[in-house]
C-alpha cells in the first residue's frame, strides 16, 4: 500500500556539501585564537564576566564550516547471498537498489576501506570533480559588473526623462571604468571569507545555536555559493530545502552538551545548564543576548582565500593537530579552487 500522502519521512542527512573554513595553515591559526579567546570568556561565570555557557557547546576548530547543502546517502546494506548459499559474496545480481532508487545501475560502489558506498555517493564525488569554481566564480563577477552598467544606465535615462541635464557624464564614465577595473582585478582573484558578528538561529533569549556571518557587502559570496549548490540541486542529489540558503559559521551549538536535555520546559536558568533524566527531552537554551551584545564587531576569520569546496559526512570525529586535540568531518571529496 502507498504511503498515505503527507506521512512521508525527509531523508535523513548522511552528508553536507561545504566550504571548510580552516583549510589552511593561516586560517586555522586566525580560527583557533578567536575560539579560544571566545570560549575562555563565556564560558566563565557571570562572577567572573562570562556567561557560564557550556565548554562543550563551542565548537571546534576543524569543525568551522560554510555549509552549502544537505544529501542523504544511506550505506547500502551487502546484497544478500544466492539462494542456496550460506556464505557472503559479492554479486551483481538484482539485489535490492540504492537509496536513490536506481536499480542494479545504482548497486553499491566500495570505498577505499572495502566498505560500501551508495551510488548517490559516488554520483556526488562526480559532480563536485567536475565543477568548475573558477567558472562560475568569473560568471558572478561579471553578472555583478552587468547590474553596475545598467544601474548607471537607468540613471542616465532618468535624468534624461525629466528633462534634467546630464552635467555628471564624465563623471559617470570614471566610476563606470573603475567598476570596470575592480571586477577584472576580482575575476583573477578568488572569494574572500571574513567572518563578522554573532547571530542566533532562535531568539536571542533562548538561543542554542549562535554563528558568524560572513561580510559579503555586494551579494558575490552568496551568488557563488548558490550557483556551487545549484549544481547538486540540478543533479538531484540535495535534500529539499524549502529555506533560502543562510551561509554562516557555527561558533556555539548546545547539541554537542553532554547532558544537555532536560525534562519539560529544558534549561533555561541564567547559566543555561541542562539536566539529564525523564522521557521528554529537549534541546538546552540560554538566554545569548548579553553574548551578541558583547561580539556585534567580533572578526573571527578576515580575508580567509577560499582554497575548497568538499563533500563531507555528517558526525565530527577525534583528530589531533600540532600535538592539539581537534575535531573535523571525514573528507568524502573536494576540489581545489
Amino acid at each position: 500500500m502507498p504511503p498515505t500522502p503527507g506521512t512521508l519521512k525527509k531523508p535523513v542527512p548522511t552528508h553536507f556539501l561545504c566550504i571548510p573554513l580552516a583549510a589552511s595553515p593561516a586560517a586555522r591559526a586566525q580560527l583557533a585564537a578567536s575560539l579560544s579567546a571566545f570560549r575562555s570568556d563565556v564560558c566563565a561565570s557571570p562572577a567572573a564576566g562570562g556567561f557560564d555557557v557550556p565548554f562543550d557547546a563551542v565548537r571546534p576548530v576543524g569543525t568551522v564550516h560554510l555549509t552549502l547543502g544537505v544529501m542523504s546517502f544511506p550505506t547500502p546494506p551487502p546484497p544478500p547471498p544466492p539462494r542456496g548459499r550460506t556464505d557472503a559474496v559479492s554479486g551483481g545480481g538484482s539485489g535490492g537498489g540504492d537509496a536513490d532508487g536506481s536499480g542494479s545501475e545504482g548497486e553499491a560502489q566500495r570505498s577505499e576501506e572495502g566498505g560500501p558506498r551508495s551510488a548517490g555517493l559516488q554520483r556526488a564525488r562526480e559532480v563536485l570533480a567536475g565543477i568548475g569554481l573558477r567558472t562560475i566564480w568569473r560568471e558572478v563577477v561579471r553578472g555583478r559588473q552587468g547590474d553596475a552598467v545598467r544601474r548607471l544606465e537607468g540613471m542616465a535615462q532618468g535624468r534624461v526623462g525629466t528633462g534634467l541635464v546630464k552635467k555628471e557624464g564624465h563623471e559617470q564614465e570614471e566610476e563606470r571604468e573603475r567598476e570596470r577595473e575592480e571586477e577584472e582585478e576580482e575575476e583573477g582573484e578568488r572569494p574572500r571569507i571574513t567572518l563578522r558578528g554573532l547571530a542566533s538561529m532562535q531568539p536571542a533569549e533562548k538561543a542554542a545555536v549562535l554563528y558568524a556571518p560572513p561580510v559579503d557587502q555586494f551579494g558575490l559570496l552568496q551568488a557563488f555559493c548558490e550557483k556551487v549548490r545549484d549544481v547538486f540541486k540540478e543533479a538531484e542529489l540535495m535534500v529539499d530545502e524549502d529555506r533560502p540558503l543562510l551561509l554562516h559559521a557555527t561558533v556555539v551549538n548546545t547539541t554537542y552538551v553532554k547532558g544537555n536535555r532536560g525534562e519539560g520546559g529544558g534549561s533555561r536558568g541564567k547559566g543555561g545548564r541542562g539536566r539529564r533524566g525523564g522521557k521528554k527531552w529537549e534541546r538546552l537554551v540560554f538566554d545569548a543576548r548579553g553574548i551578541i551584545d558583547r561580539y556585534e564587531d567580533q572578526v573571527w576569520l578576515e580575508n580567509m582565500p577560499l582554497d575548497k569546496v568538499a563533500i563531507c559526512r555528517m558526525g565530527a570525529t577525534k583528530i589531533m593537530v600540532n600535538g592539539e586535540e581537534d575535531e573535523a568531518y571525514e573528507v568524502e571529496a573536494e576540489v581545489n579552487f
